[in-house]
């Protein structure tokens, strides 16, 4: 064996009761898991420890930053070995020169837009063989349904046609067949919610004719909530294509204790023979890019038109009637409430005093009105201002997180000053908070939530169980001393209790530290 875990507490991601036994790796993978002796080349002293499956962290934003920092502490650090990319329908493949450029503008509040980084891929199959080259974790990725439409419609908000439509099947279609995992939506999100919900269809079918499933970001988590997630589940039925609900909550003042309905509403779609599961993250504020509050007529044709209304007075204030009174669609359909709208990254130093504070006070302090200085940010970053949304209920937290479908997913944006805390704490907050605190959630089915569970969505039939034969994605954890330490003061801290990761057999962490290690890989669909 060339690493043995000797005495360690198997928690396999099953759901089933923990166990103790040796666990070996070679070449690797998993090749035994006995409960006598092993012998091998290294042997860790696992008693006391709990020996699990790698975390799947089913919603990440870490498209560029996994290029340009392949290390990636924040998310080794918590124990993830596989992470899903191209989330909310909008990232880097598959796209033309001109699309890129967009996106690099309206995307820069995620992901940051890196001086002399490397675009030189413009295929999915590309962008897989550029991960290939070196990445800490293994990576899947979901087909962007915003960037295709971006690509074969543009920045308008109409109906695709028909031809464009079969085209969009086609990209579609091939992007599967070169390896993503599935599709995903932002429909709050322009242009990818330009899209009725027949063309949602329309490309589904193909996603699951393909052997994928569909992750959108739906219309709403406001008002209207329940009606934006009984689309996604009607399109799921009518194209026969699993679905994957990401960051399945319920926000907003209006929707305070209602998680039960969305439960309901799931329940009753899954009894009818409908494939879903969703994830969510175990903290209550959201985060995405500043301007998407806007109302989508004002994103309409792209990022310089976008700043050429903010730039006009009228247009000013039809959009901020919008955002403060009606409730725009980029909010949820909610009146902006600016004290819960909390910016925490820009491009621009000379804004950096904007950073942890709220738009409402940042506004107070300067004299101005909320919704100008918001606009005035946004044409001042060029767009590229990323904040947190201070709106979610724990209640609603904690009863989803419970539902059999459920996975684990950061969310997590690793760029800004003070990027949301869940981008390097959101594993081990649930198995401290979650798990060993509140006793929301039992250690074993905890675990099954972020490994098994996930890894049976993406159809990996050799990942998401400590078993043998299995890749040796594995985390080794203190279940008495695992805890996040990052906040939103300080959001870029490992990990702790966490001694051990192993990605593809390879330690990434050992005792406590960061190895550097580059053993991931891209994981891609194998089809129908």
């Amino acid at each position: 064996m060339d690493i043995v875990f000797r005495g360690a507490r198997v928690v396999d991601g099953t759901g089933e009761p923990s166990y103790v036994a040796d666990v070996g790796v070679t070449d690797g993978r998993i090749a035994a898991v006995e409960g006598g002796a092993l012998t091998g080349d290294t042997v860790i002293d696992a008693d006391g420890l709990v020996l699990a499956p790698g975390f799947i962290d089913m919603h990440s934003h870490s498209d560029l930053q996994i290029l340009a920092n392949p290390e990636h502490l924040a998310k080794v650090s918590q124990g993830v070995t596989t992470e899903v990319l191209g989330q909310d329908g909008l990232s880097y493949a598959p796209v033309d020169d001109a699309t890129l450029a967009g996106l690099r503008a309206q995307l820069a509040g995620w992901n940051d837009d890196p001086p002399g980084f490397d675009w030189s891929w413009r295929s999915v199959a590309e962008y897989l063989d550029r991960l290939d080259l070196g990445i800490a974790v293994n990576a899947a990725y979901l087909l962007p349904q915003g960037t295709i439409r971006m690509l074969v419609v543009g920045w308008d908000d109409r109906p695709a046609t028909p031809d464009e439509l079969d085209r969009m099947r086609e990209i579609t279609a091939t992007g599967l067949a070169e390896g993503a995992m599935g599709m995903s939506s932002g429909l709050t999100y322009t242009p990818g919610m330009y899209a009725n919900t027949d063309e949602l269809v329309a490309l589904c079918e193909v996603v699951g004719a393909g052997g994928g499933y569909y992750s959108p970001h739906h219309r709403s988590y406001g008002a209207g909530a329940l009606e934006a997630y009984a689309e996604m589940v009607d399109v799921s039925q009518r194209s026969a294509c699993p679905l994957h609900l990401a960051h399945a909550t319920m926000n907003f003042p209006v929707n305070a204790g209602r998680a039960g309905e969305l439960l309901s509403l799931l329940d009753n779609a899954i009894a009818e023979g409908t494939d879903i599961s969703l994830d969510t993250y175990p903290y209550l504020p959201g985060a995405t890019y500043l301007s998407a509050l806007l109302p989508s007529w004002a994103t309409e044709g792209g990022p310089d038109a976008t700043i050429a209304r903010l730039s006009d007075v009228d247009t000013r204030e039809r959009i901020r009637r919008d955002i403060e009174v009606t409730g725009s669609d980029g909010c949820h359909g909610v009146p902006v409430d600016w004290s819960s709208i909390e910016i925490n990254g820009v491009r621009d130093p000379a804004n950096a005093h904007l950073v942890g504070h709220s738009v409402a006070e940042s506004a107070s302090t300067a004299g101005a009105a909320p919704a100008d200085l918001y606009f005035d940010t946004l044409i001042a970053e060029k767009l590229g201002t990323s904040c947190l949304m201070h709106v979610g209920h724990e209640d609603n937290v904690r009863t989803i997180m419970r539902h059999p479908a459920h996975t684990g997913g950061s969310d997590g944006l690793l760029v800004g000053a003070r990027p949301h805390p869940r981008a390097w704490g959101t594993f081990p907050r649930y198995l401290a908070r979650y798990v060993r605190e509140l006793r929301v959630l039992g250690l074993e089915e905890c675990v099954a939530h972020l490994t098994g569970r996930a890894a049976r969505r993406l159809r990996l039939t050799d990942r998401g169980l400590v078993k043998p034969g299995y890749a040796a994605d594995l985390v080794l954890f203190d279940p008495d001393t695992i805890a996040d330490t990052a906040t939103f003061d300080e959001p870029r801290t490992p990990a702790a209790g966490i001694p051990y990761v192993l990605v593809n057999g390879v330690p990434v962490i050992s005792d406590g530290a960061h190895t550097g290690a580059l053993a991931g890989h891209s994981l891609r669909n194998r089809g129908a």
